[in-house]
């Protein structure tokens, strides 16, 4: 017995030693900056939406949630681990402020998540569905494309749940490995009736979240769990929404379009930069914003003044969604593309651990992929 008492001192003298190397809650943003593949470049919010202060990108999410469950009484927010504030803080507070009735926590079945939410939109009533992992959604793909996705129609339009909004974190986040790390938007891209949206920083995430659930469609908001802590920006702290299925040019250019969305949206900025500075190449920055419905328009006008395109993302490259958008700029562009479209994409493999440095599409291989356009 002695012995055992001082095995577990010992390792009781170790934990304590372990824990005050550990970095304090001050030191996130330099824990998360360390795991990036891009650097994060804040923006500046319209005037027009009034007072900011500084949030996170979580932040925004929690400010987009309690608006929402203010202005409307029906409102319910539900998931795993919801109640306490979520695994990414995202719900913090909300159970205090609005009752254990409208934030609440739901078994561990995402296709129970999910169900549980269509039978409350079409009640007529807004349910707010968190599925902790994007990795973890498909247990709920009958649900979501069978169900959600078809209920309008199916009902001749007696019918629908447009007021589900389904909210999970997705993407790379430096350590997340097979199961914490998947781009799931070309899934759900292929469900007609739904709605997939994914916002690059705190400002944009707040907007596109009130929009989607005041939406009266049942949409997919993704998140790009490595923004959560080390995007911070000045967010109006009122109510706004920002339109759905329209794209934002966030770098205007003459030479190039570069295509992407969340995260990638950062490393393209990079690549813009890193071409005017070594080629004296003018690139085009697009956020695509709302996977579906897509904003065609601005892609082909931009197209049609670049006549060369790269299209890059997380997700395998084999049916992503760039893949849609190859074949739509073909389409359209065709007869102004000065050289063949490039994708720069992540590859046709389960996500990586210690390889993960070498899947992500980064700055570099974008970078060559310019290269290669402006040489054809």
């Amino acid at each position: 017995m002695a012995t055992k008492l001082g095995i577990l001192r010992k390792a009781a003298t170790q934990l304590a030693v372990l824990l005050q190397k550990c970095p304090r809650v001050t030191d996130q943003l330099a824990i998360s900056s360390r795991c990036m593949h891009f650097t994060y470049v804040p923006e500046t919010p319209p005037k027009k939406f009034g007072e900011t202060t500084k949030m996170n990108f979580f932040q925004s999410i929690t400010s987009a949630l309690d608006i929402a469950l203010a202005k409307d009484s029906s409102a319910v927010l539900f998931g795993e681990d919801v109640a306490f504030g979520g695994v990414f803080r995202c719900s913090v507070g909300l159970k205090e402020k609005y009752g254990a009735d409208r934030v609440f926590n739901s078994p561990l079945s995402e296709q129970g998540i999910v169900s549980f939410g269509i039978g409350i939109a079409v009640t007529g009533a807004t349910a707010i569905a968190e599925i902790q992992f994007a990795d973890y959604i498909f247990p709920a793909f009958d649900q979501i494309r069978n169900e959600a996705a078809m209920y309008r129609y199916r009902s001749g339009n007696e019918f629908d749940c447009g007021r589900l909004t389904i909210r999970t974190p997705c993407s790379a986040v430096g350590h997340g490995s097979l199961y914490h790390s998947q781009s799931v938007e070309a899934f759900f891209a292929h469900c007609p009736g739904l709605k997939v949206v994914m916002p690059r920083g705190p400002v944009q995430a707040k907007g596109l979240l009130l929009s989607c659930i005041r939406d009266n469609n049942p949409c997919i908001f993704l998140e790009p769990k490595i923004l959560y802590r080390s995007a911070v920006e000045e967010v109006p702290v009122g109510d706004y929404m920002l339109p759905l299925s329209k794209a934002d040019i966030v770098i205007e250019g003459s030479d190039v379009t570069l295509i992407g969305w969340g995260t990638q949206v950062h490393v393209l900025k990079e690549v813009a930069s890193l071409a005017q500075q070594k080629l004296n190449v003018s690139c085009e920055v697009i956020d695509l914003c709302t996977i579906i419905p897509w904003d065609r328009d601005t892609v082909t006008k931009s197209v049609l003044k670049t006549g060369r395109v790269l299209i890059s993302h997380e997700a395998p490259i084999t049916m992503g969604f760039g893949a849609e958008l190859a074949a739509s700029i073909q389409q359209d562009c065709f007869l102004r593309l000065e050289a063949p479209i490039e994708r720069v994409c992540g590859y046709d493999t389960p996500f990586p651990h210690v390889f993960e440095v070498f899947y992500m599409p980064d700055k570099w291989k974008c970078l060559e992929a310019v290269k290669r356009l402006i040489s054809y």
